[in-house]
């Protein structure tokens, strides 16, 4: 696996980034996962297109409803080989299962609205797409966010869902400390080697 280490960039420059990395991906063959973070920014995906907001949006062609991304927020777009998408995405939703398992044993992941939550607060949002057998997007874990910016609107606009995040939780930890927690599942769920 290859990492791509952006530091904090526009959501318009990474998913510039991220189509580069993904034509990159096309020629070697080789899984790619960028790990970044966006200054405060509310995305639509394709299955929101034509709702009306309360907030400024960008459009994203990924999967799914509105998100927000924002400062303390740990992003990680997948650029990998994909050819059983299913069995992909399977393998993702193992990885922030064991992550948050760390630390707490009642997150749970909703099959029906795609997600990671602890009673009706989500923490985890995932959206993907993919394109000739290589995966696009990703998933974003709020670790210490503003989640009075966030709360502006439902997450994935979910009747009865509000924001939360690790350090709202009780959980005190690092986005560095995150980042190498995830990339130890991932690695372990997609048996790769840096």
């Amino acid at each position: 696996m290859i990492l791509h280490h952006l530091g904090v960039l526009p959501y318009e420059k990474a998913r510039e980034k991220m189509m580069h990395i993904h034509a990159q991906a096309l020629i070697d063959g080789q899984n790619h996962l960028m790990m970044t973070e966006h200054p405060n920014v509310f995305t639509i995906g394709k299955d929101a297109w034509q709702k009306s907001w309360s907030v400024d949006t960008l459009k994203s062609d990924r999967g799914g409803s509105i998100t927000c991304h924002s400062p303390g927020q740990n992003i990680y777009y997948f650029c990998f080989q994909t050819p059983q998408p299913a069995r992909f995405f399977s393998h993702v939703i193992e990885v922030y299962k064991r992550f948050l398992e760390h630390y707490h044993k009642d997150f749970f992941y909703d099959k029906k609205n795609p997600g990671f939550y602890i009673q009706n607060r989500k923490i985890i949002s995932l959206g993907f797409r993919y394109k000739d057998a290589v995966s696009l997007h990703g998933v974003a874990v709020n670790v210490d966010v503003d989640l009075a910016f966030h709360a502006q609107v439902n997450p994935c606009n979910l009747e009865d869902i509000i924001p939360t995040s690790l350090s709202f939780e009780g959980i005190n930890v690092s986005q560095e400390e995150v980042d190498k927690l995830v990339l130890h599942h991932i690695l372990e769920c997609f048996d790769e080697s840096l």
